[in-house]
């Protein structure tokens, strides 16, 4: 076996081959969630681009730091399903078909949804503290940024993505993907890029709460019973 096929198993091998499990044992079954997330998101695209339906999508699922708190909280979980007008709708949906597809086999369902939600709602309530420090504060963000429309579901594909990296061990892949956010954020400084980054910590912090509930004390990762189980629900 080559050095690069050996790395690759290394750092993606526990994730594929529970991947491969679920999707032998179950197929398309495996994934019911992600399926329907995925023809949520492609219904929002659709009625968003038409002249009757922009305002409707807006007001149910658009999330703006200007909202009053109340209002974005209860249009926060369907903001994970609505995608950003300015990108190609394709590339959403397969960022969830692929992301939430190996989340929901991997953690299960609910676990997805949670983590998705928080790596959702910390870009949301991240927006609201940066516009409150000011552009000249730390981590601050301008006033204008107020009137941006949170990033849909990248943010919780982001999330997802580290979680899953950090659960099945391929730390430089979860390393590549917290470099491409930092990128994002010193090439564009937008907001959606710093909403990454939030999503990113706040997920961070639910693989430290995970690590010390579930992580048995004085096994390694190649040892029987290693590491951290995957999460099914």
């Amino acid at each position: 076996m080559s050095t690069l096929a050996r790395l690759a198993r290394a750092e993606w091998g526990p994730l594929y081959a529970a991947v491969r499990a679920g999707l032998v044992e179950r197929g398309w079954r495996a994934i019911p969630m992600t399926v329907a997330a995925v023809c949520l998101t492609a219904l929002t695209q659709y009625v968003q681009n038409q002249p009757w339906g922009y305002q409707f999508v807006q007001n149910i699922g658009a999330v703006r730091a200007e909202d009053p708190l109340w209002l974005a909280l209860l249009r926060t979980p369907l903001s994970l399903f609505v995608p950003a007008l300015d990108l190609p709708v394709w590339g959403a949906l397969a960022q969830i078909l692929l992301v939430f597809g190996i989340a929901e086999i991997c953690l299960g369902k609910w676990h997805t949804l949670v983590i998705a939600y928080v790596a959702t709602l910390a870009g949301t309530l991240y927006a609201r503290v940066g516009i409150a420090l000011g552009p000249h504060g730390f981590l601050g963000l301008p006033a204008s940024d107020s009137l941006v429309v949170d990033t849909g579901p990248s943010a919780a594909v982001v999330g997802l993505a580290v979680f899953l990296c950090w659960r099945y061990w391929a730390y430089v892949t979860a390393g590549v993907v917290v470099a491409a956010m930092v990128v994002e954020v010193l090439l564009k400084e937008n907001l959606a890029g710093r909403e990454h980054l939030a999503a990113i910590a706040a997920v961070l912090v639910l693989c430290g709460i995970s690590e010390l509930r579930h992580r048995p004390p004085g096994r390694d990762r190649t040892g029987s019973g290693s590491g951290l189980p995957p999460i099914q629900s």
